[in-house]
């Protein structure tokens, strides 16, 4: 496969209209190589859209796992986050986590599938996100666990509020989570103090485990950086849309 047949993807900007957050919210979206408009496609939703695409490379990773290995095709939509208003809009007890997670479920997935269909059955909708990006990832799916098939949280903030909420969960949902953080991850400075990441995911797997719930959980050498989680992603893609021969 040549260079530039796997680097010519198709990515486009577009935005919409939030009455929930009142402002316009920028996306990314990519298109699978051999996008076919009469087609339906599983849908990957993700957080810190900007931080995925430029710093993750999510396109090109995609791109290259589809053409080179079988992976399944797939869209992308990036979703990008006012970076001043994060915090309370990600995390559990956040004042605007609430609008944000209606914006997500009533404003911006009706808008995306109305124009890019997701299957009628099967795999559908993945959510990934990164630190806070990870928490309301799970939070969104568990507001509505029938429309989401998995999660993939690279280094989760899932402080106090959101084991809570996994915890008073009952029946947990059949969701499927996707769970890494760095091993270097003992002291990571936050907007609201510094938090032992890798302790944090330790005590959420053991949560979701008591749940029942299908996790994958990796603890590999990193720091709570996009250095890290770009490595990993590819593993993570192929897990949800993988191909026939791919084993975890």
């Amino acid at each position: 496969m040549s260079d530039e047949a796997i680097y010519k993807r198709k990515v486009i900007s577009d935005s919409i209209e939030s009455q929930e957050l009142n402002r316009t919210i920028d996306l990314r979206i990519y298109l699978p190589p051999g996008f076919n408009e009469l087609a339906s496609y599983p849908i990957l939703y993700t957080q810190d859209g900007q931080d995925f695409f430029m710093y993750g490379r999510i396109a090109t990773l995609a791109q290259q796992l589809i053409l080179e290995e079988g992976v399944s095709p797939f869209l992308i939509v990036g979703v990008y986050v006012d970076r001043s208003q994060r915090t309370e809009e990600y995390r559990t007890n956040g004042s605007r986590n609430a609008a944000y997670r209606r914006f997500f479920l009533d404003e911006l997935i009706p808008a995306i599938e109305s124009r890019y269909p997701v299957p009628a059955f099967g795999l559908q909708r993945i959510l990934a996100g990164d630190s806070l990006g990870g928490t309301v990832s799970l939070d969104i799916a568990l507001d509505q666990p029938d429309w989401f098939q998995g999660v993939i949280s690279l280094s989760g903030a899932f402080f106090p509020e959101t084991q809570t909420r996994i915890r008073e969960t009952s029946p947990f949902p059949p969701i499927r989570l996707y769970m890494l953080v760095g091993e270097q991850e003992t002291a990571v400075e936050t907007a609201t103090g510094y938090y032992n990441f890798l302790q944090l995911n330790r005590q959420t797997r053991d949560l979701l485990t008591e749940q029942q719930v299908p996790v994958v959980y990796l603890e590999k050498p990193g720091d709570h950086n996009w250095g890290f989680w770009q490595k990993e992603l590819p593993d993570a893609l192929r897990y949800f849309f993988r191909p026939s021969n791919f084993i975890l």
